[in-house]
């Protein structure tokens, strides 16, 4: 798998694809045993704690903040909790750092530590968030498993397309997942969360050559589309809960509107409606 700075065009089209929640069905497990348990734990809303966890579902699994980058979701839950159950001690500087930082991840975070070492919350971020991606390595390999035909739509996008990984996920994470279930060789390149956002991953490797018109994103949340719209390309959703629908779709029909340059104006228009009134959006 080479670097963004290295990659290079095979083919004339591109499909990108997300992880969490769009190729591998691990988005809900994640939250639910792990993003909002550790947070719970973290700043002791044990007292709080099903009303809490399924307010943090509601944020990032289930509305039109689904996707929603950790640190981001973070923000928004504990300004909530803030408000209405306990006050969270130093509140205002990770919702700065979430709304100035141009990078969201484990590193970036760590420099802002780094810079601000006084900050209460940056190093409680920092350790919740080291301690979702522990939980997650010890989740039980079968609630780690790619939805159903992921991988023969893969294999018949990559025939005619370079394939790209783009999401916000955990980098080792990710190559564990889609390497034990044989992902991996359909595939040309592995952005995670340390690449940068979705948008800039997208609008790099377009830089390798391809017309945007030829390039499509395929995700289950609203910045999967919006990564998509910043860069001028299109899209197809995975619909929550049509996951398997969504994927024998894509292969019945979705490649070829991309490959026959049939994809933009009605086809892209009602992928785009069915996707948001999914989410209710």
């Amino acid at each position: 798998m080479s670097k963004l700075s290295e990659y290079q065009k095979k083919k004339d089209f591109l499909v990108c694809v997300d992880s969490d929640g769009c190729a591998m069905d691990t988005m809900d497990i994640k939250h639910i045993r792990c993003f909002g348990p550790c947070m719970v734990t973290e700043w002791g809303l044990e007292q709080w704690g099903q009303e809490i966890l399924d307010r943090w579902n509601e944020i990032n699994l289930y509305t039109m903040t689904r996707g929603i980058n950790r640190f981001k979701g973070l923000s928004m839950a504990l300004q909530e909790i803030s408000g209405k159950y306990k006050e969270i001690e130093d509140l205002a500087t990770l919702a700065e750092w979430v709304d100035n930082s141009p990078e969201l991840s484990n590193n970036a975070l760590q420099k802002a530590i780094d810079s601000n070492p006084d900050s209460v919350i940056l190093k409680k971020a920092m350790s919740w968030s080291r301690a979702v991606n522990a939980s997650i390595t010890e989740l039980p390999d079968e609630v780690k498993r790619p939805f159903q035909g992921v991988k023969e739509a893969l294999a018949f996008a990559h025939e005619k397309a370079d394939v790209a990984i783009v999401t916000s996920a955990n980098l080792d994470a990710v190559l564990e997942e889609w390497e034990k279930y044989g992902l991996l060789p359909h595939t040309d390149i592995v952005l995670a969360q340390d690449a940068g956002s979705k948008a800039f991953c997208i609008g790099e490797l377009i830089k390798a050559g391809y017309e945007p018109d030829h390039v499509l994103m395929c995700g289950d949340a609203p910045g999967d589309l919006d990564a998509a719209k910043k860069n001028g390309v299109f899209y197809f959703p995975i619909l929550v809960k049509k996951e398997k629908e969504s994927w024998t779709e894509f292969v019945a029909e979705g490649r070829d509107h991309l490959l026959d340059g049939t994809y933009a104006g009605e086809y892209q228009q009602k992928k785009i409606e069915e996707f948001l009134k999914n989410l209710g959006g």
